[in-house]
C-alpha cells in the first residue's frame, strides 16, 4: 500500500508540476477543471444522487458555473475584475465560516445540511470557488510561485499534524468526524506551516509583502486547509464511506487529495486580495 501511495504521488506531482510551470493560465485552468470535475462526480455520490444521470447533471452544473464565475471575473481576459475574484471567494469564506459551525457541532448539525439538496449546494460552494481561486492565482504575477507556496502550506499543514498527532495525539480534534484528528496534531499543522511561511519570507518575499501579512495568511490558510479535510470526513461519515473514490490508488478519490485545498485555496486567494498583493 506504502509503495502504491508513494508512486502515485509522485506521478501526480510530475504531472501537476509540469502543468503548473510550462501551460498557459487558459490551459491550467482546462486542467484544473478536469480535475475539479472528476472530485465533483465523487461529490455527487456523497451528496446522495445515486443515479448516474442526476451526477452527471451535477458533474455539468459545476462546468457550468466555473464559466460563470470566470465570465464574472473576467477571469482569463487581459481585464480580470480583482473585485469580482474577491466577491467570489469572499462568499465561500463565508460559507466555510458556516461549515466550520457545522462541523463543531456534528451529529447535532446533521439536520441542517443532511438533505440531498444541501449537500449538492454544499459541493457547489466547495468546488467552484477553489477552482477560481487556483485559476486567479495563477494568472498573478509570480502565479507558479504562489500556488507552490499554498500546497506548501497544506503539505507542512499536514505534515506537522501527522508527526505531532502521533507524538503527542491525546486529546481529539473533532471525534465524531475524524477520530484520527487530535489537537496537537492541529497545533503542530499550524506551527509546522508558519516555519514553513517564514522560511520563504525570509527567503524570497521580504520585498513583496510583510512578515506580520505573510504569518496571518498562513495561519488563516493552514486552519482552512483542516476545515476542509473535515468538511469531507464529515459528510462521508454521514454516508457511511471510506473514501470517496478509488481513481488514486493508494490514496482514494481525487476529492480525498483536494479537500483541503477546497477550503485553503479561496482564503488563501482572499487574504493576498485583502493584503493588496
Amino acid at each position: 500500500m506504502l509503495k502504491q501511495r508513494v508512486i502515485t504521488a509522485v506521478v501526480m506531482a510530475l504531472f501537476l508540476g509540469g502543468c503548473l510551470v510550462w501551460l498557459p493560465t487558459a490551459a491550467l485552468a482546462l486542467v484544473f477543471a478536469a480535475l475539479v470535475l472528476v472530485a465533483a462526480w465523487e461529490w455527487s455520490a456523497m451528496a446522495g444522487l445515486n443515479v448516474v444521470f442526476s451526477r452527471m447533471l451535477f458533474v455539468l452544473a459545476c462546468g457550468l458555473l466555473f464559466f460563470v464565475a470566470a465570465t464574472y471575473s473576467h477571469l482569463l481576459s487581459d481585464t480580470l475584475s480583482v473585485d469580482h475574484v474577491r466577491d467570489v471567494v469572499g462568499l465561500a469564506c463565508l460559507w466555510w465560516a458556516v461549515a466550520l459551525l457545522w462541523v463543531k457541532s456534528y451529529p447535532a448539525s446533521a439536520p441542517l445540511w443532511g438533505s440531498v439538496f444541501i449537500r449538492v449546494l454544499m459541493g457547489f460552494l466547495t468546488l467552484v470557488p477553489a477552482w477560481l481561486a487556483l485559476v486567479f492565482l495563477r494568472s498573478q504575477q509570480y502565479g507558479v510561485e504562489l500556488i507552490l507556496i499554498l500546497v506548501g502550506l497544506v503539505a507542512a499543514a499536514d505534515i506537522g499534524a501527522y508527526f505531532a498527532g502521533r507524538a503527542w495525539g491525546k486529546a481529539k480534534l473533532a471525534p465524531a468526524v475524524s477520530p484520527g484528528k487530535s489537537w496537537a496534531g492541529f497545533w503542530g499543522g499550524l506551527a509546522a506551516s508558519s516555519l514553513f511561511s517564514a522560511v520563504i519570507w525570509f527567503s524570497w518575499g521580504q520585498d513583496k509583502i510583510s512578515l506580520l501579512a505573510a504569518a496571518a495568511t498562513a495561519v488563516i490558510t493552514s486552519l482552512a486547509s483542516v476545515l476542509g479535510d473535515l468538511l469531507e470526513s464529515m459528510v462521508k461519515r454521514q454516508q457511511g464511506i471510506k473514501d470517496s473514490g478509488t481513481i488514486l490508488p493508494g490514496h482514494g478519490g481525487m476529492m480525498d487529495r483536494f479537500d483541503s485545498l477546497t477550503a485553503a485555496s479561496p482564503v488563501f486567494a482572499l487574504s493576498l486580495i485583502l493584503i493588496g498583493w
